[in-house]
C-alpha cells in the first residue's frame, strides 16, 4: 500500500512540473476549478456605467464631475471631450454656446478650457449630483454656489496651483485643469468623492418606429461659429459633430467625438440684464427631438429631478448605450433636418 501511494506522488509530481514547463499553469487549476471560477466572477462583476448603459470594470459609484468648457472658436478644439459620458450646450450671451460636460465612466488627464458658470449650469449639473468645475461665474452663479447649491471647485481660487494656464491660447480661452488636480481639491475640501449614481434608462435597440430618417441636423444659433450639423455614419452607427465647416475632434488624443444619442429641446430664454445674460426655463417642459441610428422622433422634455430626458406620453423613452449630447435651444424651428 505504502508503496503504491508513492508511485502516485511521484506520478503527480512529474504531471504538475510537465504543466509548469509547458506555461507555468498555478496549483489552483488542479484545485476545484478556482481559475475557472475566478473568471466566471470578474465576467459577472462587468456592470453598465450609469450614464452610458455599457459595461465595464471601473468604479460604479465615482462621483460625476461637470465641467463648463468653452466653446468660442479660439478654444476649440476642447480637451476631454471623448471622455465624457453627456454633454449639455447651452446658450450664454448672445449666440456663444458653453458645454456642461459631464465625467463619470472615464476622466481624461486633461480638461478644458474652462470658462465662467451660469445659474442654469449648476441646475443641470445638480442633476446628476455632480462636483462642479468652472472658472469664473456670473452674479447668479454666484449666489448659488456660495449658498451651497453645489459642491465646486472654481478657478478663480486656484489659478495657479489647481488650475494652470496654456502657452498655446489666449485668455480666457487657456484655463485647463486634471482629474488628478480635481481629486486634489476633493481631498482639501472634503467632499464626497462616491456615491451611489441614478442610472439613465436605456436599451440595446431602438424602439420607436414612428422616428423618420434624418442622417442630417443643422441648430442655429445664432452664427456660423455656433452653428452645429450633426452627421450620421449608418456603417459604425454613430453621429459626428461639426461647429461650422470644423468637425469637433478632441485635443488630448485628435480623435473624432462619436455621439450616440442626440437630445434637442426647446425652452423659454429671456435675456434678464444688460450683459445679454439669460434665464432659462428648465422646469416647464416642451417640445423636443430625439435623434438616434439616422432618425428623429417628436417629443417632449421633462425635467425629472434636474435630469432633461425625453418624454411621450409622459414616459421617459429609452436611449441607447453610448454618449448622449443634449442642446438646448430657444426655439425648434432652428432646427434644420435632412
Amino acid at each position: 500500500m505504502k508503496k503504491t501511494y508513492t508511485i502516485i506522488m511521484i506520478s503527480m509530481l512529474f504531471l504538475l512540473a510537465g504543466c509548469k514547463e509547458a506555461g507555468d499553469v498555478p496549483l489552483s487549476r488542479f484545485i476545484s476549478g478556482k481559475e475557472d471560477q475566478a473568471n466566471t466572477v470578474a465576467k459577472a462583476e462587468k456592470q453598465p456605467f450609469p450614464l452610458t448603459g455599457i459595461a465595464g470594470e471601473g468604479d460604479m459609484n465615482n462621483r460625476p464631475v461637470a465641467v463648463i468648457l468653452n466653446n468660442h472658436p479660439a478654444a476649440r478644439p476642447q480637451s476631454g471631450l471623448e471622455q465624457a459620458d453627456l454633454i449639455y450646450e447651452v446658450l450664454a450671451e448672445g449666440g456663444i454656446t458653453r458645454f456642461i460636460a459631464i465625467y463619470q465612466s472615464s476622466m481624461p488627464e486633461t480638461v478644458g478650457p474652462i470658462r465662467s458658470a451660469r445659474d442654469y449650469h449648476i441646475e443641470l449639473a445638480n442633476g446628476y449630483q455632480s462636483l462642479f468645475i468652472s472658472h469664473g461665474w456670473s452674479p447668479g452663479a454666484r449666489q448659488l454656489l456660495e449658498s451651497g447649491k453645489a459642491d465646486y471647485l472654481n478657478g478663480l481660487f486656484y489659478d495657479g496651483t489647481l488650475f494652470w494656464r496654456t502657452q498655446h491660447r489666449k485668455a480666457p480661452h487657456n484655463s485647463y485643469t486634471s482629474f488628478e488636480h480635481i481629486k486634489t481639491g476633493m481631498l482639501e475640501n472634503k467632499y464626497e468623492q462616491q456615491m451611489k449614481v441614478e442610472p439613465l434608462l436605456f436599451a440595446k435597440e431602438r424602439k420607436h418606429e414612428e422616428a423618420v430618417s434624418a442622417h442630417k441636423v443643422d441648430i442655429h444659433y445664432g452664427s456660423d461659429e455656433f452653428n452645429v450639423t450633426y452627421d450620421y455614419d449608418p456603417g459604425q452607427k454613430y453621429y459626428t459633430r461639426w461647429n461650422g465647416p470644423k468637425q469637433t475632434i478632441d485635443e488630448n488624443t485628435k480623435n473624432i467625438i462619436h455621439i450616440h444619442n442626440i437630445f434637442i429641446a426647446e425652452m423659454n430664454h429671456k435675456v434678464i440684464d444688460d450683459q445679454g445674460r439669460r434665464k432659462i426655463d428648465l422646469l416647464s417642459g416642451g417640445r423636443g427631438l430625439l435623434l438616434q441610428e439616422g432618425t428623429v422622433l417628436e417629443t417632449s422634455w421633462k425635467n425629472k429631478d434636474g435630469r432633461i430626458l425625453p418624454v411621450s406620453d409622459g414616459e421617459v423613452l429609452p436611449l441607447l448605450p453610448g454618449r448622449t449630447w443634449i442642446n438646448i435651444v430657444p426655439d425648434l424651428t432652428s432646427i434644420k433636418i435632412r
